[in-house]
């Protein structure tokens, strides 16, 4: 069962859709990913009560890809979760710092500390996104939904601000008509390779503690315009369980 399909223009001053292949040292896709996209429409609508994802269908460029090289000071350590961080709140743990700076004398490691890192970002990005709600199962009241995510759209709404790959690279956005076509999207052709699809699996209901399930799909570009196939077709390559060894 699914939704009408709904349009969205969005834009920001960077963006970066990291190429898997290359995380340690960041270079991004020339255009927004689907799982990108998919989390502009979350951030806007999304209730996991519902059992709905956001069906991406097709992206267009509305202005053409230009690279900047970014070279940032980052900290080694990843952010706790929500559960560490309320077990310091509660004071059933002791807080344990984040350090910005130090050596392995100070540290006593190597995986501490900051470090520089390379980031060939987009500038200056624009495109117009079409997606539409999937649902999982029956009984769901697709017009009611539809219409709620019309209304928090065309006011602004978000339960967060949207970013472009990187929490840093915030996007705008504006509801647009499906039906009826605005600028022109740039007459450019590309063969995009694989590029990431998503980072879990759409078929059943994520929370945060859903393990990573990556897909692919052969992405090109064609005059502007990247089409994106269903996440249940077979266009879309599928992480799998790997069988035990004999």
């Amino acid at each position: 069962m699914r939704g009408k399909t709904h349009c969205l223009e969005v834009w920001g001053d960077f963006a970066c859709f990291t190429r898997p292949e290359m995380k340690v040292e960041r270079y991004s896709y020339p255009i927004i990913t689907p799982s990108a996209a998919r989390g502009i429409f979350d951030a806007i609508y999304w209730k996991k009560s519902y059992g709905f994802y956001w069906q991406v269908e097709k992206v267009e460029m509305l202005k053409p890809p230009r690279y900047l090289a970014l070279r940032r000071n980052e900290v080694k350590d990843k952010a706790p979760g929500d559960h560490v961080i309320l077990r310091w709140k509660d004071g059933r743990a002791e807080p344990e710092p984040l350090w910005a700076d130090g050596d392995r004398e100070q540290l006593g490691t190597d995986q501490k500390g900051r470090t520089q890192r390379q980031t060939m970002a987009l500038k200056d990005v624009h495109y117009r996104i079409y997606a539409h709600l999937r649902f999982r199962d029956d009984g769901q009241d697709v017009r009611a939904c539809d219409a709620q995510f019309e209304r928090r759209a065309a006011g602004g709404q978000c339960y967060y601000q949207p970013f472009f790959g990187c929490r840093e690279f915030p996007a705008f956005f504006a509801l647009a008509d499906a039906e009826r076509p605005g600028p022109e999207p740039v007459r450019l052709d590309l063969d995009l390779g694989f590029m990431l699809y998503d980072v879990f699996d759409l078929s059943r209901a994520n929370d945060n503690q859903a393990p990573p399930s990556i897909s692919v799909f052969h992405a090109q570009l064609r005059n502007g315009v990247m089409q994106i196939p269903g996440y249940d077709v077979s266009a879309v390559k599928k992480a799998v369980e790997a069988s035990g060894h004999a």
